[in-house]
């Protein structure tokens, strides 16, 4: 499917965005390894998700779908079944990631890989910290690189003390779940400051996980307790509509939409570009906040994005770029290393993005600078399977006469199933 995205008329309105994509692999998992059944409601049932899913069921997790959600039956922290098949981790580096926390020193032999773009996405930084604490890993290039192979005859896995070199939601998240079955207390530090959702998740099921300082302390447990929990809305979706409302909009209202301070990043630095947003928290379940976010549109300037608030708005930086095509001044990232092994390298994919419009930009090996705004023309756009490529470039369709056709937009499926119903419903054109 290659549609052109256009809004002669602006974007504006009201709506609810998809469930939260990271709070549902989460949920997911720690229900697995629950104790007794959970009641997971409104999870995000497409792509990545679905990719943990069944990994677990292989595992011998039984999932049970209702109106409103999923029954997970937990099988406790060391109950996974080994399975006949290697796991398929498809695309999704956060079902390996985390993952690889839940299988290390299971006692079973699990091989967990993916697709091509998953396969050359670093994995050292997981394996390395998890064999420190007893793990036998084995994987591509000593394990830097998927497939990784967990072996039985590890036993009980050590406490660990391990400062994180990068800051990873995924890398820290590993960490805590493996260290719920280590033999004592662990310490994790260094670059902790990524999104939380699994700390406030392990908190709201019981689990001692204290903040000292600058790491975490964490203590292991004998089992965790089944849940009943609300996924609230995807705020790093919602930051699509978000943003294709500030370059060419009306008011925009989100409803039900998570309001997690680390995830709120990028509605910061939209601020400090000139918009006008108000964000109200109304309710909380998992320890999640989830509210409302009201936009009004104004005139954007440049801004700049230091390293030390990148963790928190990582996967809204193609977004900061098209905002920077039609903001007045200087708008540059550092401190983004990360995005090059994303599903793609998103840095050279912004360029390409930018290219393909007519635009300019000018990368770095951590980031880009942009000057706006800019003269854009219509144009073809190939994210080459990266689905936050391919968002962006639909909304910068929003701003540029003529559209912009986004070529395979198929792949926003792993994480926005219905962005073109939503993109149409508040006001844009799809042909």
């Amino acid at each position: 499917m290659d549609p052109t995205f256009r809004a002669p008329r602006g974007v504006g309105g009201t709506y609810v965005p998809p469930p939260d994509k990271s709070i549902t692999h989460r949920a997911l998992m720690l229900a697995a390894v629950s104790s007794s059944p959970s009641r997971i409601r409104r999870p995000l049932s497409t792509g990545d998700c679905n990719s943990t899913r069944r990994c677990l069921e292989s595992l011998g997790v039984r999932f049970t779908d209702t109106a409103d959600g999923v029954e997970v039956q937990g099988v406790g922290l060391r109950g996974f079944a080994e399975p006949l098949r290697p796991l398929d981790a498809e695309n999704s580096g956060t079902t390996m990631r985390l993952l690889s926390g839940l299988l290390a020193g299971q006692g079973i032999l699990v091989v967990l890989s993916g697709d091509d773009s998953l396969v050359r996405r670093p994995m050292g930084r997981v394996v390395e910290p998890l064999r420190e604490m007893g793990a036998h890993i084995e994987g591509r290039e000593s394990g830097r690189f998927a497939p990784l192979c967990f072996i039985p005859g590890a036993g009980d896995l050590r406490p660990i003390s391990w400062d994180l070199p990068v800051a990873s939601a995924q890398v820290k998240s590993s960490l805590l779940l493996a260290a719920l079955r280590a033999t004592g207390a662990s310490r994790i530090g260094g670059k902790i400051g990524s999104r939380d959702h699994t700390e406030r998740m392990l908190r709201a099921l019981g689990v001692r996980l204290d903040r000292q300082d600058s790491s975490l302390r964490v203590d292991p447990v004998k089992s965790l307790p089944g849940f009943d929990g609300d996924v609230p809305g995807d705020v790093s979706s919602a930051a699509f509509l978000v943003a294709a409302a500030l370059v060419n909009g009306r008011k925009l209202t989100i409803h039900g939409c998570g309001v997690n301070p680390t995830r709120c990043g990028f509605l910061e630095v939209a601020r400090r570009m000139g918009a006008s947003l108000d964000i109200a928290e109304e309710s909380s379940s998992l320890g999640e906040p989830a509210g409302s976010i009201m936009v009004h549109p104004a005139a954007l300037r440049g801004a700049t994005v230091a390293a030390v608030e990148v963790p928190e708005l990582i996967d809204e930086i193609p977004l900061l770029a098209v905002l920077g095509l039609f903001a007045h001044g200087r708008t540059e990232v550092r401190g983004a290393s990360e995005l090059r092994v994303k599903e793609s390298d998103r840095l050279t994919m912004i360029a390409r993005m930018v290219e393909c419009l007519g635009g300019k930009l000018e990368i770095f090996e951590d980031g880009f600078a942009v000057d706006g705004p800019q003269e854009l023309r219509p144009g073809v756009v190939d994210p080459q399977g990266d689905h936050r490529i391919a968002m962006a470039a639909a909304v910068a369709g929003a701003g540029v006469p003529g559209g912009v056709k986004v070529a395979g937009f198929d792949c926003s499926r792993v994480s926005y199933p219905d962005f073109i119903r939503d993109f149409i419903a508040l006001g844009g054109e799809v042909a």
